[in-house]
């Protein structure tokens, strides 16, 4: 499980550290920076699928996701005394996105090369890179440390040059394949690989989902939900079929599912219920009712991921059905660490009665997200590999 959660520089996030639990429910207003959490954590994922230089390139450069406010905010500022502006900057614009987990923790930083002959001169470069033991970076407790295009590793009280020539562009995560040396990359790279990312369900009326698809057993539902009726069989099959029913039941009182296979091996989903003398095909479901079972089926895997990130699972849900998504949710959580980024009040309510939950309410000031309440001493402890 994530413990702590770390952002520098990266949008309206200029500085942010966190705390995590095993459910944690992030809200606030429309533009205070929800996206740009979600977004942070969806780089860190990529740094270990050795995309994150594209997905940077896809948010327009590493120049355009830089925090655009002044490097330093006085209180003179934040009291409204003087304006906000900025100044000469002291520092070189730095990209710093990191985690702490119970056992390992793992920072990467980002910065813009310096002038060069090369075409490429506004690709984003990994300036460092470090894996740690423990719930913060001090070092003595590095294990692996990346320094430009130098990896070293630390073998007992000694640290080891394990490669000297490592590409600007790719992590530790893509480069470095040594198991029997570095079992932390391999370990960490495999863990942070198994974060699944549920935010865009096609629920129109040319969705996957509604149409036959060719099942075979499907233990983990795709981003997008086109495997749904498969993921449905499967958790029927291998799975926690009885948590499956139960939830049907608790959100659709009297009803359940059924997967029908035809004889081409293309399966389909039917939602039978009380009073019905036929089944509902997928075809007829509202959008409401196919994105439940869409959720139902990311949540209840039988091979359930260390972090499941569900963003906006609210969206064309009636109000009736967020308990029961809420029972799921929590039901799920005592097995995988969950975030839940919602603006639904009754679905945030919900989910925070519940132990364990860490509920973050995002604000806007100043430009920068920061989180409600949150004062210095409620912070995890962090620090950051380049900056003693």
């Amino acid at each position: 499980m994530l413990n702590s959660l770390a952002i520098q520089n990266y949008r309206s996030i200029l500085d942010l550290t966190t705390r995590l639990e095993s459910l944690n429910v992030i809200t606030g207003a429309n533009g205070v920076g929800k996206s740009n959490l979600y977004r942070a954590l969806r780089l860190l994922a990529e740094t270990a699928e050795g995309g994150v230089i594209n997905a940077l390139a896809h948010e327009g450069g590493l120049g355009s996701c830089f925090w655009a406010g002044p490097e330093t905010i006085s209180r003179a500022m934040e009291r409204g005394d003087v304006q906000v502006q900025g100044g000469p900057r002291q520092y070189r614009v730095r990209l710093r996105l990191g985690f702490s987990s119970e056992t390992f923790g793992y920072a990467v930083i980002f910065g813009l090369p310096k002038p060069s002959s090369s075409a490429f001169t506004f690709d984003p470069q990994i300036n460092r890179e470090v894996i740690w033991s423990g719930a913060c970076y001090r070092p003595a407790s590095a294990l692996v440390d990346r320094v430009g295009g130098i990896v070293k590793s630390r073998v007992g009280r000694r640290w080891e040059v394990v490669a000297t020539n490592l590409t600007s562009f790719d992590s530790i995560f893509a480069s470095i394949r040594d198991a029997r040396n570095m079992p932390e990359v391999m370990e960490l790279r495999d863990r942070i690989n198994g974060w699944r990312f549920y935010d865009y369900f096609r629920t129109d009326h040319d969705a996957p989902s509604r149409m036959a698809q060719l099942g075979t057993r499907t233990p983990v539902l795709h981003h997008d939900g086109r495997d749904l009726a498969a993921a449905l069989q499967t958790i029927r099959e291998i799975g926690d079929h009885q948590a499956l029913d139960e939830t049907i039941a608790d959100a659709f009182p009297g009803s359940y599912v059924n997967m029908q296979r035809q004889d081409d091996g293309r399966f389909t989903v039917e939602l039978r219920g009380e009073g019905l003398l036929r089944p509902l095909k997928a075809t007829e479901f509202s959008d409401g009712t196919l994105r439940f079972l869409l959720l139902v089926a990311a949540l209840l895997t039988p091979r359930p991921p260390s972090l499941m990130v569900l963003n906006e699972p609210e969206t064309s849900l009636h109000p009736d059905l967020l308990p029961a998504l809420s029972r799921l949710i929590h039901r799920v959580s005592r097995s995988t660490q969950i975030w839940v980024i919602t603006h639904k009040n009754r679905l945030v309510s919900a989910l925070n009665g519940y132990p364990g939950t860490q509920g973050i309410e995002l604000v806007k000031n100043l430009g920068r997200t920061q989180i409600v309440g949150q004062q210095i001493l409620d912070e995890p402890p962090w620090r950051w590999p380049d900056k003693m």
